[in-house]
Protein backbone atom coordinates (compact mmCIF):
# COMPACT_ATOMS: atom_id res chain seq x y z
CA UNK A 1 0.00 0.00 0.00
CA UNK A 2 1.30 3.35 -0.69
CA UNK A 3 2.52 5.65 2.04
CA UNK A 4 -0.34 8.30 3.03
CA UNK A 5 1.63 10.44 5.43
CA UNK A 6 2.54 13.89 5.17
CA UNK A 7 5.90 13.63 6.97
CA UNK A 8 8.81 11.20 5.18
CA UNK A 9 11.78 10.45 6.21
CA UNK A 10 14.79 12.82 5.74
CA UNK A 11 16.69 11.75 2.61
CA UNK A 12 20.07 13.01 3.58
CA UNK A 13 19.70 12.58 7.39
CA UNK A 14 22.29 12.95 9.54
CA UNK A 15 21.42 12.75 13.35
CA UNK A 16 24.50 14.12 14.90
CA UNK A 17 24.47 17.30 12.86
CA UNK A 18 20.84 17.46 13.16
CA UNK A 19 21.58 17.71 17.24
CA UNK A 20 23.96 20.60 16.13
CA UNK A 21 21.39 22.75 14.30
CA UNK A 22 19.58 22.56 17.05
CA UNK A 23 21.92 22.88 19.73
CA UNK A 24 22.84 25.98 18.01
CA UNK A 25 19.42 27.16 17.89
CA UNK A 26 18.66 27.46 21.29
CA UNK A 27 21.95 28.72 22.84
CA UNK A 28 22.43 31.80 20.77
CA UNK A 29 20.60 34.82 22.37
CA UNK A 30 16.95 34.22 21.78
CA UNK A 31 15.53 30.73 20.90
CA UNK A 32 15.92 30.26 16.99
CA UNK A 33 11.96 28.64 16.61
CA UNK A 34 11.79 29.19 12.88
CA UNK A 35 15.28 26.45 13.06
CA UNK A 36 14.23 24.41 14.97
CA UNK A 37 10.47 23.90 13.61
CA UNK A 38 11.64 23.46 10.10
CA UNK A 39 14.19 20.72 11.15
CA UNK A 40 11.28 18.84 13.20
CA UNK A 41 8.66 18.58 10.91
CA UNK A 42 10.95 17.83 8.03
CA UNK A 43 12.21 14.51 9.56
CA UNK A 44 9.75 11.83 10.63
CA UNK A 45 9.27 10.16 14.00
CA UNK A 46 12.11 7.35 14.16
CA UNK A 47 14.52 10.12 13.14
CA UNK A 48 13.49 12.38 15.55
CA UNK A 49 14.33 9.55 18.02
CA UNK A 50 17.94 9.20 16.66
CA UNK A 51 18.39 12.86 17.06
CA UNK A 52 17.49 12.89 20.57
CA UNK A 53 19.91 10.00 21.19
CA UNK A 54 22.27 12.10 19.28
CA UNK A 55 21.67 15.23 21.51
CA UNK A 56 22.47 13.58 24.64
CA UNK A 57 25.47 12.13 23.70
CA UNK A 58 27.33 15.28 21.92
CA UNK A 59 25.85 17.46 24.79
CA UNK A 60 25.06 15.55 28.10
CA UNK A 61 21.47 16.83 27.72
CA UNK A 62 17.97 15.47 27.45
CA UNK A 63 16.46 17.44 24.02
CA UNK A 64 13.15 17.57 24.98
CA UNK A 65 14.17 19.21 28.54
CA UNK A 66 15.90 21.88 26.62
CA UNK A 67 13.30 22.21 24.49
CA UNK A 68 10.72 23.07 27.05
CA UNK A 69 12.69 25.30 28.21
CA UNK A 70 14.01 27.33 25.68
CA UNK A 71 9.88 27.12 24.10
CA UNK A 72 6.46 28.25 25.59
CA UNK A 73 2.65 27.65 24.76
CA UNK A 74 1.16 25.78 22.46
CA UNK A 75 4.46 25.70 19.92
CA UNK A 76 5.96 23.72 22.99
CA UNK A 77 2.99 21.35 23.15
CA UNK A 78 3.52 20.91 19.65
CA UNK A 79 7.07 20.58 19.46
CA UNK A 80 7.05 18.05 22.94
CA UNK A 81 4.24 15.64 20.79
CA UNK A 82 6.59 15.63 17.46
CA UNK A 83 9.29 14.21 20.10
CA UNK A 84 7.56 11.43 21.37
CA UNK A 85 7.29 8.42 19.99
CA UNK A 86 3.49 7.77 18.67
CA UNK A 87 2.49 5.08 21.06
CA UNK A 88 4.19 6.70 23.92
CA UNK A 89 2.45 9.85 22.94
CA UNK A 90 -1.36 8.15 22.53
CA UNK A 91 -0.36 6.57 26.03
CA UNK A 92 0.57 9.73 27.70
CA UNK A 93 -2.47 11.73 25.91
CA UNK A 94 -4.84 8.73 27.76
CA UNK A 95 -3.29 9.28 30.61
CA UNK A 96 -3.88 13.08 30.73
CA UNK A 97 -7.96 12.09 29.70
CA UNK A 98 -8.24 10.00 32.70
CA UNK A 99 -6.23 11.36 35.67
CA UNK A 100 -6.64 15.37 34.82
CA UNK A 101 -9.50 16.94 36.21
CA UNK A 102 -12.43 15.15 35.32
CA UNK A 103 -12.04 12.72 32.26
CA UNK A 104 -11.32 14.07 29.01
CA UNK A 105 -13.78 11.35 27.14
CA UNK A 106 -13.31 12.76 24.06
CA UNK A 107 -9.75 11.70 23.57
CA UNK A 108 -10.44 8.17 25.11
CA UNK A 109 -13.40 8.00 22.73
CA UNK A 110 -10.85 9.28 19.49
CA UNK A 111 -8.04 7.17 20.08
CA UNK A 112 -9.89 3.73 20.94
CA UNK A 113 -12.21 3.90 18.01
CA UNK A 114 -9.18 4.91 15.63
CA UNK A 115 -6.33 2.74 16.32
CA UNK A 116 -5.80 -0.03 14.99
CA UNK A 117 -5.62 -3.53 17.11
CA UNK A 118 -2.14 -3.55 16.95
CA UNK A 119 -1.47 -0.23 17.76
CA UNK A 120 -4.18 -0.66 20.64
CA UNK A 121 -1.71 -3.25 22.24
CA UNK A 122 1.10 -1.64 21.75
CA UNK A 123 -0.57 1.59 23.66
CA UNK A 124 -1.69 -0.88 26.17
CA UNK A 125 1.77 -2.16 27.02
CA UNK A 126 3.63 1.47 26.79
CA UNK A 127 0.96 2.97 29.34
CA UNK A 128 1.82 0.16 31.78
CA UNK A 129 5.96 1.10 31.17
CA UNK A 130 5.39 4.46 31.04
CA UNK A 131 2.57 5.74 33.98
CA UNK A 132 3.06 2.42 36.26
CA UNK A 133 -1.06 1.25 36.13
CA UNK A 134 -2.97 -0.76 33.55
CA UNK A 135 -4.76 1.20 31.12
CA UNK A 136 -8.29 -1.12 31.40
CA UNK A 137 -8.39 -0.77 35.15
CA UNK A 138 -7.88 2.95 34.84
CA UNK A 139 -10.90 3.40 32.67
CA UNK A 140 -13.03 1.11 34.59
CA UNK A 141 -12.17 3.52 37.66
CA UNK A 142 -13.36 6.40 35.61
CA UNK A 143 -16.06 5.35 33.27
CA UNK A 144 -19.29 3.21 33.83
CA UNK A 145 -22.39 1.85 32.75
CA UNK A 146 -22.95 0.74 28.68
CA UNK A 147 -20.19 3.23 27.51
CA UNK A 148 -17.73 1.85 29.82
CA UNK A 149 -18.33 -1.63 28.13
CA UNK A 150 -17.83 -0.31 24.47
CA UNK A 151 -14.35 1.29 25.64
CA UNK A 152 -13.28 -1.93 27.14
CA UNK A 153 -14.20 -4.15 23.76
CA UNK A 154 -12.63 -1.73 21.90
CA UNK A 155 -9.31 -1.79 24.35
CA UNK A 156 -9.02 -5.43 23.86
CA UNK A 157 -7.82 -4.54 20.02
CA UNK A 158 -9.45 -7.93 19.18
CA UNK A 159 -11.50 -6.97 15.99
CA UNK A 160 -12.56 -9.82 13.78
CA UNK A 161 -11.12 -9.49 10.30
CA UNK A 162 -12.64 -9.75 6.78
CA UNK A 163 -16.31 -10.29 6.03
CA UNK A 164 -18.88 -12.64 6.90
CA UNK A 165 -20.99 -12.63 4.26
CA UNK A 166 -23.73 -14.87 5.91
CA UNK A 167 -23.70 -12.78 9.00
CA UNK A 168 -24.20 -9.12 7.23
CA UNK A 169 -28.13 -9.40 6.86
CA UNK A 170 -28.40 -10.90 10.47
CA UNK A 171 -26.46 -8.19 11.90
CA UNK A 172 -28.47 -5.50 10.30
CA UNK A 173 -31.75 -6.87 11.70
CA UNK A 174 -30.24 -7.74 15.38
CA UNK A 175 -29.07 -3.47 15.19
CA UNK A 176 -32.71 -2.92 13.79
CA UNK A 177 -34.31 -4.71 16.17
CA UNK A 178 -32.24 -3.73 19.25
CA UNK A 179 -33.19 0.24 18.47
CA UNK A 180 -35.67 1.34 16.10
CA UNK A 181 -37.96 -1.44 16.64
CA UNK A 182 -38.89 -1.38 19.76
CA UNK A 183 -39.33 0.76 22.60
CA UNK A 184 -36.58 1.13 24.81
CA UNK A 185 -33.00 0.41 23.39
CA UNK A 186 -31.16 -3.39 23.52
CA UNK A 187 -27.71 -1.04 24.03
CA UNK A 188 -25.66 -4.60 24.54
CA UNK A 189 -26.77 -5.71 20.82
CA UNK A 190 -24.89 -2.16 19.40
CA UNK A 191 -21.73 -2.57 21.62
CA UNK A 192 -21.39 -6.18 20.44
CA UNK A 193 -21.57 -5.44 17.21
CA UNK A 194 -19.84 -2.52 16.72
CA UNK A 195 -17.45 -3.27 19.31
CA UNK A 196 -16.13 -6.31 17.44
CA UNK A 197 -16.68 -6.72 13.86
CA UNK A 198 -14.63 -5.97 10.87
CA UNK A 199 -14.47 -2.25 9.37
CA UNK A 200 -15.30 -4.18 6.27
CA UNK A 201 -18.05 -6.17 7.50
CA UNK A 202 -19.46 -3.51 8.98
CA UNK A 203 -19.56 -1.32 5.90
CA UNK A 204 -21.78 -3.88 4.50
CA UNK A 205 -23.74 -4.38 7.68
CA UNK A 206 -24.60 -0.56 7.38
CA UNK A 207 -25.91 -0.58 3.82
CA UNK A 208 -28.03 -4.07 4.50
CA UNK A 209 -29.05 -1.40 7.31
CA UNK A 210 -30.03 1.31 5.55
CA UNK A 211 -32.62 -0.81 3.19
CA UNK A 212 -34.15 -2.22 6.31
CA UNK A 213 -34.62 1.00 8.65
CA UNK A 214 -34.64 3.38 5.73
CA UNK A 215 -31.90 5.43 7.13
CA UNK A 216 -28.58 5.30 8.01
CA UNK A 217 -27.37 3.86 10.96
CA UNK A 218 -25.99 7.02 12.78
CA UNK A 219 -29.44 8.74 12.77
CA UNK A 220 -30.64 5.35 14.43
CA UNK A 221 -27.71 6.17 16.72
CA UNK A 222 -28.81 9.71 17.58
CA UNK A 223 -32.17 8.47 18.41
CA UNK A 224 -31.50 6.31 20.62
CA UNK A 225 -28.40 6.97 22.21
CA UNK A 226 -27.49 9.79 24.94
CA UNK A 227 -23.88 11.59 26.51
CA UNK A 228 -20.37 9.32 25.70
CA UNK A 229 -22.36 6.15 24.44
CA UNK A 230 -24.20 7.83 21.24
CA UNK A 231 -20.30 10.19 20.86
CA UNK A 232 -18.38 6.90 21.18
CA UNK A 233 -20.78 4.41 18.99
CA UNK A 234 -21.07 7.43 16.52
CA UNK A 235 -17.22 7.72 16.21
CA UNK A 236 -17.00 3.76 15.99
CA UNK A 237 -19.63 4.08 12.74
CA UNK A 238 -17.53 6.70 10.99
CA UNK A 239 -14.06 5.26 11.57
CA UNK A 240 -15.65 1.91 10.16
CA UNK A 241 -16.55 3.67 7.38
CA UNK A 242 -13.64 5.92 6.61
CA UNK A 243 -11.15 6.98 9.55
CA UNK A 244 -9.52 9.64 7.35
CA UNK A 245 -13.16 11.02 7.19
CA UNK A 246 -13.68 10.36 10.69
CA UNK A 247 -10.19 12.82 11.39
CA UNK A 248 -11.64 15.49 8.53
CA UNK A 249 -14.97 15.91 11.10
CA UNK A 250 -12.81 16.07 14.37
CA UNK A 251 -10.35 18.71 12.70
CA UNK A 252 -13.74 20.62 11.55
CA UNK A 253 -14.81 20.40 14.30
CA UNK A 254 -11.44 21.81 16.13
CA UNK A 255 -10.96 25.08 13.77
CA UNK A 256 -14.59 25.45 13.24
CA UNK A 257 -16.02 26.16 17.04
CA UNK A 258 -15.61 29.51 18.70
CA UNK A 259 -12.25 29.77 19.95
CA UNK A 260 -9.84 26.84 18.66
CA UNK A 261 -9.38 23.59 20.27
CA UNK A 262 -5.83 23.25 20.11
CA UNK A 263 -5.27 20.52 21.79
CA UNK A 264 -6.95 17.85 19.31
CA UNK A 265 -5.81 19.89 16.56
CA UNK A 266 -2.50 19.34 17.63
CA UNK A 267 -3.49 15.85 18.61
CA UNK A 268 -4.44 14.74 15.43
CA UNK A 269 -1.91 16.79 13.00
CA UNK A 270 1.03 15.08 15.23
CA UNK A 271 -0.45 11.47 15.00
CA UNK A 272 -1.70 11.13 11.71
CA UNK A 273 1.06 12.78 9.79
CA UNK A 274 2.83 9.85 9.19
CA UNK A 275 -0.49 7.98 9.06
CA UNK A 276 -3.08 9.16 6.92
CA UNK A 277 -2.54 12.81 6.76
CA UNK A 278 -3.05 13.04 2.67
CA UNK A 279 -6.44 11.08 3.09
CA UNK A 280 -7.89 13.22 5.94
CA UNK A 281 -7.01 16.19 3.35
CA UNK A 282 -8.62 14.94 0.40
CA UNK A 283 -11.96 14.17 2.93
CA UNK A 284 -12.22 17.25 4.07
CA UNK A 285 -11.82 18.97 1.06
CA UNK A 286 -14.71 16.34 -0.42
CA UNK A 287 -16.47 16.98 2.71
CA UNK A 288 -16.57 20.95 3.17
CA UNK A 289 -15.66 21.95 -0.24
CA UNK A 290 -12.21 24.00 1.42
CA UNK A 291 -8.73 23.33 1.58
CA UNK A 292 -7.26 22.02 5.12
CA UNK A 293 -4.44 23.97 5.09
CA UNK A 294 -6.48 27.55 4.43
CA UNK A 295 -8.60 26.66 7.62
CA UNK A 296 -6.01 25.91 9.75
CA UNK A 297 -3.79 28.94 8.16
CA UNK A 298 -6.86 31.47 9.40
CA UNK A 299 -7.41 30.14 12.64
CA UNK A 300 -3.26 30.04 13.61
CA UNK A 301 -0.54 31.46 13.66
CA UNK A 302 2.87 32.07 14.71
CA UNK A 303 5.44 29.58 14.90
CA UNK A 304 2.77 27.36 15.84
CA UNK A 305 0.38 28.07 12.83
CA UNK A 306 3.72 27.35 10.50
CA UNK A 307 4.42 24.36 12.40
CA UNK A 308 0.95 23.07 11.65
CA UNK A 309 0.96 23.94 8.26
CA UNK A 310 4.41 21.73 7.61
CA UNK A 311 2.49 18.84 9.06
CA UNK A 312 -0.44 19.16 6.89
CA UNK A 313 1.68 19.23 3.95
CA UNK A 314 0.31 21.31 1.24
CA UNK A 315 -2.76 23.49 0.21
CA UNK A 316 -5.51 21.21 -1.79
Amino acid sequence: MAYRGSVKPFVHFNAKKDADILRKAMKGLGTDEDAILMLLTARNNEQRQEIKAAYKKAHGKDLVKELKSELGGKFEDLVVALMSPPHVYDAYELHKAIKGAGTDDKVLIEILASRTPDQIKEIIKTYKKEHGSKLEKDIMGDTSGHYQRLLIILLQGEREEGVDESRVDKDAKELYAAGAEKFGTDEDKFINILGNRSHEHLKKVFDAYKKIAGNDIEESICGECTGNLEVALLAVVKCAKSVPGYFAECLRESTRRAGTDDETLIRIMVSRSEEDMLDIRASYKKMYGESLYRNIQEDTDGDYGKALLYLCGGDD
